[in-house]
């Protein structure tokens, strides 16, 4: 998500789109933005890529001082385009634009309650559950009611919102997803990674903190914070995963910390390979780390089609099977004869690492050794990650010589958690639930399908 305000009119949903562009790899589902146009909020969103969606705003001239924008993948409400964000809505707290990221873990009981009283939903979403709440709080004032609402919701947000003519920033105050407030170009940007600021050319920049509210307007920028939690819990598959390589999240350089990832793990393997192969683009730079580190040469023996999404955050299985046989070629000359040591970031359902083996294998590789930079995944994700359930994880019922019977590979072998934990400069602030099973708040008993 996105959010930009500047003091003076600029051409704010053009900027949007370049900014979201930069984000495209966080959600593929649908794409939107909104921003204050004379004494409305306008806004437009469609179920597909920003390219397509929002190409519009790269021709003609519209003036605005404030505007936000989103790119989604379901974590929380199917593909729908009742789904698809930023939500608007003109209300008694008065006129309001909001996109979310993140999941907000007790939403079912706050709905429920909300339901009985009789309100209706249009989506299944927890970013309109947040507008519900805004609007009915006793609170008089907007930012009164919006921190009375924030009190009460538990979970993961990160949120930038319109207000009247207002920005607004909100990250809750374990501070699970990342987002960065920059300044440059005569504007106010915020933003959920550092790529985003980059293409707009922002170099000042820092981290919104753990319970933190902006607000932006023609006053300046003043903060106003939340109770502060004991601990903080950022989200470790932000770095092995979700981030661009390119952005610095939680401090942290994304390609840098991958690299040290995969040399963590070189360090433990005992595997003989003849060349180390990265599954693209997220396994790269793990692979570089992996491949220096063993002194095993690195070769990209598979190629990438760019013009397709990423297929972890497809919402079925029979999408994600499809968008890896159309994203990932092997080079045969490469490949053929050789005893492959293949490095992907994670192992969620073991669908796309079974049919890369069966591409490598038809390739004419010898054997081949799969390499995952992180933890095994045994436990679903309340808080911005598509994990649902305990069922989807191969690792759940699996050990590792069974996945690699199961892909049909050579072995397989994860990096320990406690190997990651020391590629961390401060592993005590990451949320390692999806591993470990400890949450660092309270989920549901129900929803934590516990065998």
């Amino acid at each position: 998500m996105v959010g930009i305000y500047s003091p003076v009119p600029q051409n704010i949903p053009e900027k949007l789109f370049y900014s979201l562009f930069a984000l495209q790899h966080r959600g593929q589902e649908s794409a939107g933005i909104a921003y204050r146009r004379k004494n409305k909020i306008a806004a437009y969103k469609d179920l597909g890529m920003v390219s397509t969606v929002l190409a519009r705003y790269l021709t003609g001239e519209r003036s605005s001082r404030v505007g936000i924008g989103h790119v989604r993948y379901s974590t929380h409400g199917g593909n729908r385009i009742e789904n698809a964000q930023p939500v608007v809505v003109d209300c008694n707290k008065g006129k309001i634009a909001l996109a979310h990221n993140g999941n907000i873990s007790n939403a079912l009981a706050l709905k429920g309650d909300l339901v009985a009283e009789g309100s209706i939903f249009q989506s299944t979403s927890d970013t309109e559950l947040l507008l519900h709440l805004i609007a009915r709080s006793r609170k008089e004032g907007f930012l009164d009611a919006l921190t009375s609402v924030l009190s009460s919701i538990e979970g993961a947000y990160s949120m930038v919102m319109i207000h009247e003519e207002s920005l607004v920033v909100v990250r809750d105050p374990l501070g699970f997803r990342p987002l960065y407030l920059g300044r440059g170009e005569g504007m106010v940007i915020a933003a959920s990674e550092t790529c985003a600021l980059d293409i707009l050319k922002v170099r000042d920049y820092r981290e919104v903190e753990p319970g933190e509210i902006v607000v932006i307007d023609e006053k300046g920028e003043r903060s106003l914070r939340l109770q502060k939690a004991p601990v903080s819990a950022k989200c470790i598959f932000e770095l092995i995963y979700f981030s661009r390589p390119d952005s610095m999240i939680f401090g942290e350089s994304v390609h840098m910390m991958r690299k040290r990832m995969g040399a963590a793990l070189a360090e433990t393997d005992s595997v003989s390979g003849d060349i180390v192969v990265p599954v693209p683009d997220s396994g790269n730079s793990a692979a570089l780390g992996y491949a220096e580190r063993s002194g095993i040469p690195f070769e990209m023996g598979l190629t990438r089609n760019h013009y397709t999404g990423r297929s972890f955050i497809l919402p079925t299985t029979s999408e994600r099977e499809l968008a890896v046989r159309m994203k990932l070629h092997p080079v045969r000359a490469v490949i053929e004869g050789k005893s492959v040591i293949l490095i992907d970031d994670s192992l969620v359902r073991g669908t796309t690492s079974k049919i890369l083996v069966r591409l490598l294998r038809d390739a004419g590789a010898r054997e081949v050794h799969l390499r995952l930079c992180s933890p095994e995944l045994k436990w679903p994700c309340y808080f911005g990650i598509d994990i649902p359930t305990r069922e989807e994880l191969i690792s759940n019922s699996m050990d590792p010589g069974a996945i690699a019977s199961f892909i049909e590979a050579d072995t397989v072998r994860f990096l320990q958690l406690p190997i990651l934990r020391k590629c961390l400069e401060d592993p005590g602030g990451y949320c390692f639930a999806c591993f470990s099973g400890n949450y660092p708040v309270d989920v549901p008993v129900s929803r934590r399908e516990i065998k």
